[in-house]
């Protein structure tokens, strides 16, 4: 079995994160790591506490749902919370940064920040991350990577697909079949 590497593995719990969101409109997560190791994560949701979007809805101002805090700053208050350092540290974040977690990242002292998905990307928050420095980088999610049975799943598609080109199965038809089989995986 081939390991996925460091950035697909934190990418990867960014994600899982966001699966705790509580904020109807984005579900965001952010992992935070020094040196390879995980020092903290956070997802967008209310304060301890507080109504949940999921339950009472967004509490919209300016187009903005004021009642969550962003998965980046939850990320990095739990640092503060618990002592933990933040310099010279990685954020791993499922979207790409506002620009008031921008100005907290560059704040807390974090080197890098490594992002999914393109989202509203502020012109100014990037200007931001170039003046300090911040190494700004995409990392996609491969696949189904969060899918434990990805592969075995594939093998019976190509076994099926393979049983098919057998029986004669027109060729137009199969390579749709096979493009749409290698888009899943």
């Amino acid at each position: 079995m081939e390991r996925i590497s460091w950035d697909q593995y934190f990418m990867a719990q960014s994600h899982l994160l966001a699966m705790r969101s509580t904020c109807t409109r984005l579900a965001v997560g952010a992992t935070i790591v020094r040196d390879k190791r995980i020092i903290a994560g956070g997802y967008n949701g209310s304060i301890a506490g507080g109504e949940h979007c999921i339950d009472d809805g967004c509490y919209v101002i300016d187009n903005h749902c004021v009642r969550t805090i962003h998965a980046e700053m939850n990320a990095i208050l739990q640092c503060a919370k618990f002592g933990v350092p933040t310099s010279d540290s990685e954020i791993y974040v499922t979207h790409f940064p506002c620009l008031q977690c921008c100005k907290s990242i560059i704040q807390a002292g974090v080197k890098a920040v490594y992002y999914a998905i393109d989202y509203k990307n502020h012109p100014y928050a990037i200007e931001l991350f170039q003046r300090a420095g911040i190494i700004v980088e995409q990392v996609h999610l491969e696949g189904n990577i969060l899918d434990p049975t990805s592969p075995e799943k594939r093998a019976l598609m190509n076994q099926v697909l393979n049983e098919l080109e057998s029986k004669g199965v027109d060729k137009g038809k199969l390579n749709i079949y096979k493009e749409k089989v290698n888009e899943l995986f």
